[in-house]
């Protein structure tokens, strides 16, 4: 551990600045990262005085194929970015937890309970407490510390804001009582299961396992217990090629019961067949029983069962593509995934609110503006937040100004891969 003065006197005199680079990958954002940290570290002093600290980070995820698969054990590709939470943390000896992030309230948990409060499902104080009876339950050592939180991952967008954050949460534990010696796709395991059933979200492991583990990654979830993750070695500079992340202003708020019919849905089509999950039916046999799916079950589970076995099979093509060089088709098969998730997944707006389609504007406006410069899809969860984009870099900048336009300045994000998942920044 450093000295909190030092380290944020350290940190103004450049000394992290390569560390940074590595981490962020983008040059022209190092100046404002070094800025981020010192605020940071002077918020932590101001709530806990000037202690020896350490600095941990974990990052969003933008998922780029396979949408809405993981819950029914099928494959995704996604990648971690360089946007991120970073916590500034000392280890306390009264086994109390307490964590502020950037503009709430400090929250204060005694890591000796750690059994669930059904009142604190929805909240912040339920994922900490989930991660910390996650890590319990696995044999883990837990304690008391003191952090302070921010983070610049966009909340309620489709970036994983809840799963850094608990990427960030069971890295904190790991290295402070556990000589970061957690795998990380453990502590992803951790994390879902805390947004399982501390939080009261049912979502798949995707989002914990991409922000924790970072990198591009395959990951098939066909045994969840011990996902295969894979690396995927491509440079996107290579191919004169940016990703972008559009954000349209819209809320998840209120939208659980949109994303929670999602796998209600494929898992009824599975039930029909006496499986579990999806990927566990018969592709062909589900074709044949079309007609008596719809009869029992109605039309928009069929669809949905539709888009999982397409989009299974593209993430495989997806690789492929990548590991040979064939990056238009990996260009179309983002396409491809959008349309599928638009017609057949029906994740892009709720039918609850028709009049409110920020994302379907984003897609038609980028569709419109990008022509052969670039291929967009909805991103994430959908309903609302996010869509993104591949667009040629030489048409990044006239993409982001028609977007920014539409939904206001900063909208349109260009963003990096990030190589590292959770982490300790600084020791």
């Amino acid at each position: 551990m450093k000295q909190l003065t030092k380290l944020m006197e350290e940190m103004k005199q450049g000394v992290y600045r390569d560390t940074l680079k590595d981490i962020y990958i983008d040059e022209s954002v190092i100046a404002h990262q070094e800025e981020r940290y010192v605020k940071a570290m002077a918020e932590y002093q101001k709530l806990y005085g000037d202690r020896e600290v350490e600095v941990y980070s974990a990052p969003g995820r933008s998922e780029v194929g396979g949408n809405h698969t993981d819950h029914q054990h099928g494959m995704v590709l996604a990648t971690s970015i360089n946007l991120d939470a970073i916590a500034i943390v000392n280890k306390n000896e009264d086994m109390t937890v307490r964590v502020v992030s950037e503009g709430y309230d400090m929250i204060v948990i005694d890591a000796n309970d750690v059994e669930k409060v059904d009142k604190e499902e929805g909240t912040s104080i339920g994922l900490i407490r989930g991660v910390l009876a996650g890590l319990k339950e696995r044999g883990y050592k837990i304690g008391g510390f003191n952090a302070y939180v921010t983070s610049d991952v966009l909340i309620g967008a489709g970036l994983s804001s809840s799963a850094a954050f608990e990427t960030i949460i069971g890295t904190i534990v790991s290295g402070l009582y556990n000589d970061m010696q957690i795998s990380m796709v453990e502590i992803a395991q951790i994390g879902q299961y805390s947004e399982n059933v501390y939080f009261g979200k049912p979502s798949g492991l995707m989002d914990q396992t991409a922000c924790a583990v970072g990198g591009l990654i395959h990951i098939d979830f066909k045994d969840p217990k011990a996902p295969v993750v894979e690396k995927v070695d491509v440079d996107f500079e290579n191919h004169a090629c940016s990703l972008c992340i559009v954000d349209t202003k819209g809320s998840h708020q209120d939208l659980t019961p949109d994303y929670a019919q999602i796998p209600a849905d494929m898992k009824a089509i599975a039930t029909y067949f006496g499986k579990e999950v999806l990927r566990d039916v018969d592709e062909k046999e589900f074709f044949a029983a079309i007609p008596a799916l719809r009869e029992k079950l109605g039309d928009r589970p069929v669809l949905r069962a539709m888009h999982f076995f397409g989009d299974n099979a593209r993430v495989a093509a997806q690789v492929a593509s990548l590991r040979e060089g064939r990056f238009e088709d990996f260009l179309n098969m983002i396409k491809a995934s959008g349309d599928s998730s638009f017609k057949y997944l029906q994740n892009v707006y709720t039918n609850r609110d028709v009049q409110n389609q920020a994302v379907s504007i984003a897609l038609a406006v980028s569709e419109n503006v990008l022509g052969n410069h670039g291929v967009c899809r909805v991103h994430g969860g959908g309903f609302a937040g996010t869509i993104q984009a591949f667009v040629k870099n030489d048409f990044v900048e006239e993409y982001r100004k028609a977007l920014d336009a539409v939904f206001g300045e900063g909208s349109c994000h260009v963003l990096k891969v990030r190589k590292y998942g959770g982490m300790k920044v600084i020791a």
